[in-house]
């Protein structure tokens, strides 16, 4: 096989379900100069049958133990040869022509990280377009913001817009040089994209196009890790503050943004008490709408400059 201009790394994990749809979406790209790096970490389902069924000279696989995705996605990203980078979970589809437009816009502009607007869709393929739909509110509201602000730094304080790691289109020669993705289980995308954006200015977002389809279902949904995750994410959302904050200053913005979470626990703990006395016969445990607008409260005074 000619050397492949894309190397396209794909992390998989116990994703029978839908590991096949995400490989084909990858050999069927209108673009075809590519290689695809499957990284099997650990799975205990048929995931590795589904792989083995492909007889492609442009797949490479590799299987190791369960290490989580970000040192999945490292050891594709280390066996990449081709001069351009794209990543797709093992649960996401590309679109047909992904590759080649982002190539295109790629080789016209030199951009060196491209990401996409995206489709939600369900465990079984269907696209989830409803405005009820939480997850299309969070994502436009995302969005609304860095149109309104023009700044994709300032976009990424507010939200993960890129959503997903599988949106990820990059210069192999910048990957190398912001490194792999750090071990950080649940925001390790989130922490990498401030990295690509500190590392160069040839960075863009194909907003109006939807190249990839990610996928909403049970297994990502992090139920079981929603303290953990929010808790990522606000470290995630200081160290990038403080990174665009004149050195001799970071000291004192880091006390004041201290001081504001300290302030939204001392609100809510002081309002749990008021409806005690108030409503006894009610129930006092936060419900999970009131905790979604304190987190947002936080972002936002977080990303205010």
């Amino acid at each position: 096989m000619r050397n492949p201009l894309i190397s396209v790394v794909m992390p998989a994990y116990n994703h029978q379900q839908f590991i096949g749809h995400a490989i084909n979406s990858v050999l069927q790209q209108t673009y075809s100069n590519l290689e695809l790096i499957i990284i099997n970490d650990g799975s205990t389902d048929r995931t590795e049958e589904v792989i083995l069924s492909y007889d492609d000279p442009r797949i490479k696989y590799t299987l190791q133990e369960n290490q989580d995705a970000y040192n999945a996605l490292n050891a594709g990203m280390s066996q990449a040869t081709g001069e351009l980078i794209a990543i797709i979970n093992s649960d996401d589809i590309f679109m047909t022509d992904r590759l080649e437009q982002l190539v295109n816009l790629q080789q016209t502009n030199s951009y060196q990280f491209l990401f996409t607007n995206v489709e939600p869709i369900d465990a079984d393929n269907n696209e989830l377009s409803t405005t009820e739909h939480p997850w299309n509110n969070w994502h436009e509201e995302n969005r609304s913001f860095f149109f309104e602000k023009n700044d994709l730094y300032r976009g990424f304080l507010h939200g993960n817009f890129m959503v997903t790691t599988s949106n990820i289109f990059m210069t192999r020669s910048l990957m190398k040089e912001v490194g792999g993705f750090a071990s950080i289980r649940y925001l390790h995308d989130y922490d990498f994209v401030f990295r690509l954006l500190n590392a160069s200015d040839r960075c863009h977002y194909v907003a109006d196009q939807k190249l990839l389809k990610y996928r909403i279902h049970g297994g990502n949904t992090l139920s079981e890790a929603a303290i953990l995750g929010r808790e990522q994410d606000r470290d995630v959302i200081r160290r990038y503050t403080l990174r665009i904050v004149e050195p001799d200053s970071r000291e004192r913005v880091e006390t004041g943004l201290n001081r504001l979470i300290a302030l939204e626990h001392e609100l809510l703990n002081v309002k749990q008490q008021l409806a005690k006395l108030t409503h006894p016969e009610r129930q006092t445990t936060t419900p999970p709408g009131i905790l979604r607008r304190i987190y947002r409260k936080i972002r936002r005074n977080l990303t205010k400059r």
